[in-house]
């Protein structure tokens, strides 16, 4: 069952609130029970610019359709959402479940244009997370970025833990695979990554 972030109040008081409340036809809804891992699939900017992303889309349902995966999307919100996120403590969530970010195995950012690399940032304190990849020192939630603007990591690599270059379809089973082994075997994030 959904839990919803947000109250009417909060919905009635910004421009465009469908953004925020997910429910969308053809969104993915699992048991978290029955899940073992949750990948959030992170877009710096907003719901409609990162719903017309064919890479997001393409991985969302690779991951969804993976046993024991849950991928949820999230995307950054519009100021005046934002204000109501930090006027009433609440952090960023994913549009499925409602559950903090912050709570999910691996975050994953596609980047698709340097202007958005502070919506990365932003998104990562709106969540209550570190902003430095050294101050997350646990294995969950590891930050991926992918997408074409990971091909010069440098701007990014002290927030994000790891980068992925070139096509994700493979590479995002690869990372799933040896995070459950990383997890079942108590690794540290350190050898993780």
């Amino acid at each position: 069952m959904r839990k919803l972030a947000l109250d009417d109040e909060i919905l009635m008081s910004i421009d465009k609130a469908a953004r925020y409340i997910g429910g969308e036809v053809n969104s993915v809804m699992k048991d978290k029970g029955k899940v073992d891992l949750r990948f959030c699939m992170a877009f710096p900017d907003v719901y409609e610019i990162g719903m017309s992303n064919l890479g997001v889309r393409i991985l969302y349902g690779l991951m969804n359709e993976m046993d024991g995966v849950w991928c949820e999307r999230v995307f950054a919100p519009w100021g005046d959402m934002e204000e109501e996120m930090r006027r009433e403590g609440i952090p960023l969530y994913g549009l499925e479940s409602g559950d903090s970010i912050a709570d999910f195995d691996l975050i994953g950012f596609s980047l698709g244009y340097e202007m958005a690399y502070t919506n990365v940032l932003n998104m990562l304190d709106l969540a209550g997370l570190p902003l430095r990849s050294g101050e997350r020192t646990e294995l969950s939630p590891i930050v991926v970025a992918g997408g074409t603007c990971a091909f010069n990591p440098e701007p990014l690599a002290p927030f994000v833990d790891l980068f992925v270059l070139g096509e994700g379809e493979d590479v995002s089973v690869e990372i799933i695979q040896l995070y459950r082994q990383a997890r079942e075997e108590c690794w540290s994030k350190e050898e993780f990554l």
